[in-house]
């Protein structure tokens, strides 16, 4: 596929920034790696669109057969900085020489030590903070629930409903919707609690009346003594890209606060100038006990961390965290290249450009499909809720129609809900202005030709 290369830049090529079908979607030549898929691969890994990529950057994702696609998904909020980005290629390819592994828990290194500095020094709040390095979003919320269990001496967590924290035992617990998560694959962790999250579209309370609702199912069916955590994503992601009325978490927050709970900020999927902040919580100056943090932390490469208050993180004893590969050596050389590309692109206001782009086209939209009944989201993450018109009823159907026509037509959109219903749009913050303009021109022809 080199023909479709361009200008070679530090740590990898560039791609044109171009929606391109040479064939139909999926081409033939990914055809044929899904049967080899389906020989070697478990089916339980399942594929939103079944294209085979051999290069990616930008805003585009380019197949074996040639067709160059507009990516609004980014690998599900984990390349920000877009595939390959230089300093994160760069950085990769400078540790890759030196040394690739060690263990921190063997022999430490810098590149761990200097992706928890600058931990300290993003997330929200000015207090001391430290934070352990772990590989995925579920690791860190697991190892953010034994502090936090450590640190109270209590047992139970609060999660809400509509979360979703994980595919471990214990964060399956944690999440909400049981297909495909959760089916088939209990008994699950015990002591998990669930509240009602604010979901301004169907429940129409305001953020303080949402959650005195939700702290009085926590009094009254948990106990504010039994209660270690309580876990919450500021915007919700596979449950809906439900942002809560505001409000809602400042309350949560200063109940924690007032009775010794620990508040921790689930901010896998919004975290990194993702929302038009650095992070959700800052929207409304939620200051977070614990932060968990992952997929766009570095670049595409697999790391995660618990970055909190130094006296919680340092409840728990020597030993007690850690892992083999967490803080690989690699993974932070990329993550500290993804920082820095934040950094020099202030991508958290290109966040907040992306987003005033996309919310124009989905009012535009709306305006003429009543099947839209809701427009949500912040910054870079934005979504749409499809309902029966006139009603709150799911339509599925229609959004899986939609769906699927964008991907035919070389736009990779996802979908996610407790109903399936919602469309969430998660571009790199890398992508053109045109190349996002076209995009909503495939969703703005896909919803007219489901009509």
């Amino acid at each position: 596929m080199t023909d479709l290369l361009t200008t070679p830049a530090v740590g990898g090529p560039t791609l044109p920034q171009v929606r391109r079908l040479v064939t139909e979607i999926p081409g033939p030549a990914s055809l044929e790696r899904l049967d080899r898929k389906k020989t070697y691969v478990a089916d339980g890994v399942g594929t939103t669109l079944p294209v085979f990529v051999v290069a990616a950057g930008g805003g585009v994702i380019v197949d074996v057969d040639g067709n160059s696609l507009i990516d609004l998904g980014s690998g599900i909020a984990v390349v920000s900085v877009g595939n390959a980005a230089p300093a994160v290629a760069r950085n990769v390819h400078a540790q890759v020489d030196a040394f690739t592994h060690t263990c921190f828990m063997v022999t430490p290194y810098d590149g761990y030590v200097d992706v928890c500095e600058a931990l300290a020094e993003l997330t929200p709040g000015d207090h001391a903070k430290k934070s352990a390095l772990f590989n995925s979003g579920a690791e860190a919320v697991e190892n953010a629930v034994k502090i936090a269990r450590v640190a109270t001496g209590r047992d139970a967590v609060v999660v809400f409903d509509h979360a979703y924290h994980g595919r471990t035992n214990l964060t399956m617990a944690m999440t909400a919707k049981n297909m495909p998560y959760k089916n088939g694959f209990g008994p699950f962790a015990g002591e998990v609690y669930r509240a009602p999250m604010s979901y301004p579209l169907r429940d129409g309370l305001t953020g303080e009346q949402a959650a005195a609702r939700a702290l009085d199912v926590i009094d009254k069916q948990v106990g504010a003594a039994n209660l270690a955590c309580i876990v919450i994503e500021p915007i919700q992601g596979e449950g809906g890209f439900i942002v809560p009325a505001p409000g809602f978490l400042p309350a949560l927050a200063a109940w924690a606060r007032d009775n010794g709970v620990v508040f921790i900020a689930d901010e896998i999927q919004t975290g990194f100038c993702r929302t038009g902040d650095w992070f959700a919580s800052d929207d409304e100056g939620v200051v977070p006990d614990l932060v968990t943090t992952a997929k766009g932390i570095a670049g595409g490469l697999p790391l995660a961390a618990v970055t909190g208050r130094s006296e919680l993180m340092d409840s728990v004893h020597a030993g007690g965290l850690g892992g083999t590969y967490g803080g690989n050596p690699v993974a932070c050389a990329a993550a500290l290249g993804a920082l820095e590309e934040m950094r020099a692109g202030d991508l958290d206001v290109r966040a907040r450009e992306i987003g005033a782009i996309m919310a124009a086209r989905l009012g535009e939209l709306a305006g003429r499909h009543d099947v839209i009944a809701d427009i949500r989201g912040r910054g870079a993450m934005m979504a749409i809720e499809l309902c029966r018109p006139g009603t709150t009823e799911p339509d599925a159907a229609r959004t899986a129609a939609v769906a699927a026509y964008c991907h035919r037509n070389g736009v990779v959109v996802l979908t996610c809900g407790t109903w399936g219903n919602v469309f969430r749009f998660l571009p790199p913050l890398s992508i053109s202005d045109a190349l996002l303009e076209e995009a909503f021109d495939v969703v703005a022809e896909a919803f007219a030709a489901t009509a």
